[in-house]
């Protein structure tokens, strides 16, 4: 009877050690797992939990805990989610290229601040001044002269861009307003027919082919302009008929100011508001002056 129940005791004691942890390791809880969101161990038959001080099966099994898949946080995914693409990237550096170089900045904005305080200082009151005693009419009528008489600026341009169809429209215009429009007093180009002006000038012309700004440059009285666009100012002067029709440099200089007072006149407090807009009216400015220039030479 011993040696039978010795022989029922043997089977039984092979399986416990065969079941059982190896010797100096300590024993896992049974039924428990990794939590792959938490890290912890979770015991499924008592449903209580073991804190990361407790070595869960992976640490005591020697595998790496780390190879077990762990989706990623909401916030990484929300990131990658609103990352931008590459073509997005490249859009925004070169928009962020897109400006021009400006080396004589300390000298522009000595001019800059000059050119600010001759317009609040002089060339507002006169503009002002001048808005109360004459009429809106009369002031349009003035600048619909000038702009007439500066025709040969834009037909020239629009030939060396090899834009014909402007070149013929400039022409239509300068016959009609000439004639009908009581020496370019009225514009019965544009109102009656539709036609509206070039805005087209020698700075223009070498935009178009090829020349780029190189830099920029704040003249005294003159303004914004660009070392290319100074080159095409000087161009202009010279298919401007003002400069062979008026003989005298003072009789000169006086019509010229005329002309920018009652230009001024139409368009108070554009520049007021432009600088209220603005933290660095300098930067705004010069800017805003390269975008415009690119913006005609590309869509002309």
């Amino acid at each position: 009877m011993r040696t039978s129940f010795r022989w029922l005791l043997l089977p039984a004691l092979w399986l416990l050690i065969l079941s059982g942890p190896a010797l100096g390791e300590p024993a896992a809880p049974i039924g428990s797992s990794l939590d792959p969101f938490g890290g912890t161990s979770i015991n499924r038959r008592s449903g209580s939990t073991l804190s990361k001080s407790q070595p869960s099966v992976w640490e005591v099994e020697g595998l790496d805990s780390s190879a077990c898949y762990q989706p990623p946080d909401l916030p990484v995914l929300v990131a990658q989610s609103s990352k931008p693409s590459l073509k997005e990237e490249e859009l925004e550096l070169e928009e962020k290229l897109d400006t021009i170089a400006d080396p004589l900045e300390p000298v522009n904005r000595i001019f800059f601040h000059v050119n600010d305080k001759l317009y609040f200082w002089a060339l507002k009151p006169l503009a002002s001044g001048y808005n109360a005693v004459v009429p809106e009419d009369l002031r349009l009528g003035v600048k619909n002269f000038f702009s007439n008489l500066t025709t040969p600026i834009r037909l020239v341009n629009c030939l060396l861009q090899a834009n014909f169809k402007g070149a013929g429209n400039e022409t239509i215009r300068l016959l009609l307003n000439s004639t009908l429009g009581l020496g370019g007093f009225l514009d019965p180009a544009k109102t009656e027919l539709r036609i509206e002006k070039r805005d087209e000038d020698f700075g223009q012309t070498l935009g178009f082919w090829g020349i780029g700004p190189a830099f920029y440059i704040e003249w005294p009285i003159l303004g914004a302009s660009s070392l290319r666009d100074t080159f095409g100012y000087a161009g202009d002067l010279l298919l401007d008929p003002k400069t062979y029709l008026i003989q005298s440099a003072p009789v000169g200089l006086a019509i010229r100011t005329y002309d920018q007072v009652n230009e001024t006149s139409l368009r108070i407090g554009e520049y007021e508001d432009f600088k209220k807009s603005t933290l660095d009216p300098y930067i705004a400015k010069r800017e805003a002056y390269h975008q415009n220039r690119k913006h005609k030479i590309k869509n002309r």
